[in-house]
């Protein structure tokens, strides 16, 4: 299976999705035009890779902001992952003052089957 790398934008992060590694990262902005279209080969990639994968996968979820659209699609892919048949681990990085992304990401970790750690970044990084 083909790995997904698409580079950061000023609208859109990048994404850099290993099938060889297991693992799956979101890093930037994503404030895209249309969320539904740039989110849609990820969603396709995850429901191809769910299909042969095994053992656990990490998820690695850097955005500094989102908007209102992409968030929906951001829990559609999280939604592909609880069905998969590997076991998906999300890590989900937040800025130590942050606290919207870090209320997010307990959100999502509220309404979502999967394992979530929190994981609090300095700043100045």
């Amino acid at each position: 299976m083909e790995d997904l790398i698409i580079a950061r934008t000023a609208k859109t992060p990048e994404v850099s999705f290993m099938a060889l590694d297991k693992t799956m990262s979101l890093s930037g902005r994503s404030i895209p035009e249309n969320s539904i279209q740039f989110f849609e080969p990820l969603l396709a990639w995850t429901e191809s890779f769910c299909k042969s994968c095994e053992g656990q996968v990490e998820v690695h979820v850097k955005l500094e902001y989102f908007n209102t659209s992409s968030s929906k699609c951001l829990m559609d892919l999280l939604k592909k992952l609880e069905q998969c048949s590997c076991a998906a681990q999300v890590y989900w990085y937040y800025e130590e003052e942050d606290e919207d992304m870090q209320e997010a990401g307990e959100d999502y970790a509220a309404i979502i089957q999967l394992p979530f750690k929190l994981v609090e970044t300095s700043s100045d990084v």
